[in-house]
């Protein structure tokens, strides 16, 4: 098999609890996003888009949605003989039956498919960021730094630092030289995106060397990083300019849809050059009633408008009743909403015109949906 410069390994195992309902019978980088896109469609198409053609997708809980949708990439344009898409879930050999137990778990578990590709660096991603972003720029990067590894990284706001795992760095070269993963008492507010790059040499051995005690590492943040730096690797900071966004809750897929309705923080109006590819929904066009309204709104293929809609993301194949009021809301695919129905501040799903409690998956700050 002919050698690759990079070779990218998509995580998209996670459980994703925090999205409740929606990842019951599905992982969640396969959630709808968007009105007419599944997460999985933001990582995938940055590594289009960046000319990263070898893609393993890492998938351990509920992952035939995910795998039917994905298929073999070719709405990626990753359908290549000898490249492309390979999944790549939990198994079992002479020497371990151990599920994926964390991040870097899960690629020391595949390093064996990695080494068939025989790359010079691996770039490790999360299934569940909506950004975009152009992964060369950060190899590039990585490159002139002369580093072992280049974490990718944004400011976020001091309230939410003891979410991430945070960096201090030597802001003359972006030398990393302190990583703490969730700190109590954040010391900077530089925060890791979960996107690295790895010399593949280097990564191999560090597992290699930790096989000797396998239970001493599972996840990049908590165990490889710090680990890295106290061996005195050399570990780089790339520092990420544009929307990115960690939708791994209602509230933050909630936020990350209403970003969606301005033009400021919409990253799919943000540098047209870089398309968000996804799947042919084969939808007619959406139609809108003589009596409907629609105002700074997202509206996808196939849908059926009779009554309100403002500021809100309405998917494809939905339909809005007659006298229905449908406002700061993400309605999700083929969803029914019936008439004279009012929906505020949510995240809905459901196919019935008659709303029930369950239909409403998410209620943001407090507000409410109820039927007149």
């Amino acid at each position: 098999m002919a050698k690759r410069e990079v070779v990218a390994m998509i995580l998209a195992g996670g459980r994703g609890s925090r999205l409740k309902r929606l990842t019951e019978t599905m992982a969640k980088p396969a959630v709808p996003f968007g009105g007419k896109y599944r997460i999985i469609d933001f990582p995938l198409s940055n590594c289009c888009n960046s000319g990263i053609n070898t893609i393993g997708i890492l998938t351990q809980y509920q992952p035939h949605t995910l795998q039917n949708y994905i298929n073999d990439g070719k709405n990626w344009d990753l359908d290549r003989r000898g490249a492309g898409v390979t999944f790549l879930p939990p198994f079992q050999c002479s020497v371990s039956e151990r599920w994926y137990e964390g991040t870097a778990h899960a690629i020391a578990q595949n390093r064996q498919y990695i080494q068939s590709q025989d790359p010079e660096f691996v770039l490790v991603l999360s299934g569940d960021h909506i950004y975009k972003m152009n992964y060369s720029k950060m190899l590039e990067d990585h490159k002139k730094s002369g580093a072992d590894a280049t974490i990718s990284a944004i400011p976020v706001p001091w309230n939410e630092a003891n979410r991430f795992g945070i960096m201090n760095i030597d802001p003359e070269n972006n030398r990393i030289h302190e990583f703490v993963e969730k700190p109590e008492r954040p010391l900077s507010n530089l925060a890791s995106m979960g996107i690295y790059i790895f010399n593949w040499g280097t990564l191999k051995y560090i597992f290699e060397e930790l096989d000797k005690d396998p239970l001493a590492f599972n996840d990049f943040g908590k165990d490889i990083l710090p680990y890295m730096l106290r061996e005195d690797y050399h570990l780089h900071a790339y520092e990420f300019e544009g929307y990115w966004k960690d939708v791994g809750t209602l509230e933050s897929l909630w936020e990350a849809n209403m970003d969606l309705l301005s033009a400021e923080t919409n990253p799919i109006l943000q540098n047209k050059n870089w398309p968000i590819y996804t799947a042919d929904h084969a939808q007619a066009p959406t139609y809108l009633d003589s009596d409907a309204t629609v105002k700074q709104s997202v509206v996808s293929e196939g849908c059926e408008i009779f009554g309100k809609v403002f500021n809100s993301v309405i998917s494809y194949g939905a339909s809005i009743g007659k006298g229905a009021v449908v406002r700061n809301s993400v309605v999700l695919p083929n969803t029914v909403v019936g008439k004279n129905m009012i929906i505020e501040n949510a995240i809905i799903g459901g196919g019935s015109g008659n709303m029930m409690e369950n239909d409403v998956i998410y209620i943001h700050d407090g507000k409410y949906m109820m039927s007149i």
